[in-house]
C-alpha cells in the first residue's frame, strides 16, 4: 500500500527550514521527505523562494523542492478555490488567497495538509479538509 501523500504548506516549511525551528516540525517534514510522501505546489514554492536571503540559498532550496511531486493549479482547481472562498466568506471567514488555493488542492486530491497556520483549522470546521497542525 502506498503511503499517504501530504501537501506541506509554507508555514510548515518555514518552521522546518529554520535551524532553530521546532524539532517536531523538522522531524515531521524530514520524515515526509524521506518517505516520498511530501508534495508541493507552485504557490508554496513562490512563497519559500521569494523569502530566501541569498542567491546560494535560493538555488539550494529550489533544487531541493524541484524533486517533489508538484500539484498544478488547473482551471478545475481554480474554480474550486473560487467556490471555497465564496462559501467561507458567506460563513463569516475571509482567508488569504494563497490559503484558499492550497486548501483547494488538498481537498481536490484528498491529501492531508501539514501546516502551522490557524486559517486551515478554521477552514476545516466548514469543509472536510484533513489537516495536521504544527502549532
Amino acid at each position: 500500500m502506498r503511503a499517504e501523500r501530504v501537501l506541506i504548506d509554507t508555514s510548515a516549511w518555514i518552521l522546518a527550514l529554520r535551524p532553530d525551528g521546532p524539532t517536531a516540525a523538522r522531524d515531521e517534514v524530514g520524515r515526509l521527505l524521506a518517505t516520498s510522501q511530501a508534495v508541493i505546489t507552485g504557490v508554496v514554492m513562490l512563497e519559500l523562494l521569494s523569502g530566501t536571503r541569498s542567491e546560494r540559498e535560493y538555488h539550494e532550496l529550489k533544487e531541493e523542492l524541484a524533486v517533489l511531486s508538484q500539484l498544478e493549479l488547473t482551471p478545475t482547481l481554480w474554480a474550486r478555490a473560487f467556490r471555497l472562498g465564496y462559501e467561507l466568506r458567506r460563513s463569516g471567514l475571509t482567508l488569504p488567497t494563497v490559503d484558499l488555493l492550497i486548501a483547494a488542492l488538498a481537498l481536490e486530491y484528498g491529501y492531508l495538509l501539514l501546516h502551522a497556520d490557524r486559517h486551515f483549522e478554521l477552514l476545516a470546521q466548514h469543509h472536510p479538509l484533513r489537516t495536521k497542525s504544527l502549532l
